[in-house]
């Protein structure tokens, strides 16, 4: 069975999430963006084995401890989609701009594409690419456990910005109506800020996109 922990880091709010598989102890930790001695002191403290890092996109606040942690911990890098490289690469000039530690550019390990998987011990992940908030924004899907955990482009009573770099409004609108409503109102899901909800609460009050 899939389990999973959610870890609010960083000045922005953002939240990190340590999933693993309770069979194997295997984990992945979910965009770590930062102040990963809380991260690590929590993978300790659940007795997972920490195995991957995967990203839902590259912005500072997600991305901005990956670096660090691939290289400390000999981690593999997995996703976002490659149209985020340019943001992976601006993750230094991104960290000294919102005052936030030196973060480090890097390649990730394996790029995502829209219909990949990941894998984490026995529990499979399907891949999303959801263009919009950034160009190269994927999210990720346990159908086995109807959770999903999508990043920045579906909040609990929002949805993601558009006005950074590369950002566009109607293909983040769009990413939503064919990505994500399709996989289930009863789908929880985790954002990259704030709350938890389900993709059937959003679908019907959320000012944004409620009634697509």
């Amino acid at each position: 069975m899939l389990k999973y922990h959610t870890i609010v880091v960083t000045p922005f709010q953002q939240n990190c999430s340590i999933v693993w598989c309770d069979a194997t102890l295997d984990a992945a930790v979910i965009d770590p963006g930062g102040e990963l001695p809380r991260i690590l002191a929590k993978v300790k403290e659940l007795g997972v084995r920490l195995k991957a890092i995967w990203l839902t996109h590259a912005h500072i606040d997600h991305a901005g401890a990956a670096g660090e942690l691939a290289q400390t911990h000999a981690l593999p890098i997995i996703g976002p989609h490659p149209q985020d490289q340019f943001l992976i690469d601006s993750l230094p000039a991104q960290s000294m701009a919102y005052g936030f530690p030196l973060a480090q550019s890097f390649t990730p390990s394996r790029w995502l594409d829209d219909g990949d998987a990941v894998q984490i011990g026995n529990e499979t992940l399907n891949v999303y690419h959801t263009p919009g908030h950034t160009p190269g924004h994927v999210i990720f899907h346990s159908s086995a456990a109807s959770l999903a955990f999508v990043g920045d482009v579906l909040f609990a009573g929002s949805i993601g910005r558009t006005d950074f770099p590369r950002g566009d409004h109607q293909q983040l609108i769009d990413s939503i109506i064919t990505k994500l409503w399709p996989l289930g109102g009863a789908t929880r899901f985790v954002p990259g800020h704030g709350p938890e909800s389900t993709f059937a609460r959003e679908r019907a009050s959320n000012p944004f996109v409620g009634g697509t």
